[in-house]
C-alpha cells in the first residue's frame, strides 16, 4: 500500500478576501476544516502549511508547518515542497483551503486515476493545479525550480509528466470547484449552495 500524505495549503495572504480565508466559515465549519476532512479520508496523514502568524490558530493535534525558511512566502510551490521535505510519502494529495466544496469522493477518484508524476483537475479547459496528486519523484524538480526562483506551478509542469482529469468526470457540478478568492465569489458559492 502506497503511503499518501495530504497537503493542505493555508498560507495565502487573502488580500482580495479581506480576512484569512482558512478561517472563513461555511455550515459551521472553517474552510480549512472542510478541506482537512476531505484529505484525511483519503490520506494516511495530513499536513497543513500556513504562515508563521497563523500557526497557533490551528488545533494543537493537527500537524501544522510553515514554508522552509529559504522559500518562505514563495507561493504554493514552496508550500508543497516544504510538506514533501517534512514527511516522506509515495504520493501527495494537494488541496487549498479556499475550495471548501471539494469532498473526499472527488479526491478518491483523482487518486484512483493517478498514474503520472502529477495528476491535475481541469475545469472548463482551465487547470486547477491545487487540486492535484503529486508523485514523490517530483520533489527534486520542485527543488530545482525553487532554486532558480521559478515559483510558478507551470514551471514545474513543463518538466514533468502530467495527466489532466476533467472536472465533469469527478462530479456533475462544476460549481464544486469554485475558488473563493473574493467576497463576491464567497456570495456566489453560498447562493449556489442554497439553489
Amino acid at each position: 500500500m502506497k503511503k499518501t500524505v495530504g497537503i493542505l495549503l493555508a498560507g495565502g495572504m487573502s488580500r482580495r478576501y479581506g480576512s484569512d480565508k482558512a478561517f472563513a466559515k461555511i455550515n459551521d465549519y472553517y474552510f480549512y476544516e472542510k478541506a482537512y476532512h476531505a484529505l484525511e479520508t483519503v490520506c494516511d496523514e495530513v499536513i497543513i502549511v500556513t504562515r508563521e502568524e497563523l500557526l497557533t490558530l490551528f488545533p494543537s493535534h493537527y500537524t501544522v508547518i510553515t514554508d522552509l525558511e529559504t522559500y518562505s512566502g514563495c507561493g504554493p510551490l514552496a508550500g508543497i515542497y516544504s510538506a514533501m521535505m517534512y514527511k516522506e510519502a509515495e504520493r501527495y494529495v494537494v488541496l487549498p483551503c479556499d475550495m471548501p466544496l471539494i469532498d473526499a469522493a472527488i479526491l478518491e477518484q483523482l487518486l484512483y486515476r493517478h498514474q503520472t508524476e502529477i495528476t491535475i483537475v481541469e475545469v472548463a479547459e482551465r487547470l486547477q493545479p491545487l487540486i492535484s496528486v503529486w508523485d514523490r519523484s517530483v520533489k527534486e524538480k520542485l527543488a530545482e525550480s525553487l532554486e532558480k526562483q521559478q515559483y510558478r506551478l507551470r514551471d514545474v509542469f513543463d518538466s514533468t509528466s502530467i495527466m489532466k482529469v476533467a472536472g465533469e468526470a469527478l462530479t456533475e457540478y462544476e460549481e464544486i470547484f469554485m475558488n473563493v478568492n473574493t467576497l463576491k465569489q464567497d456570495k456566489e458559492m453560498r447562493r449556489w449552495l442554497k439553489s
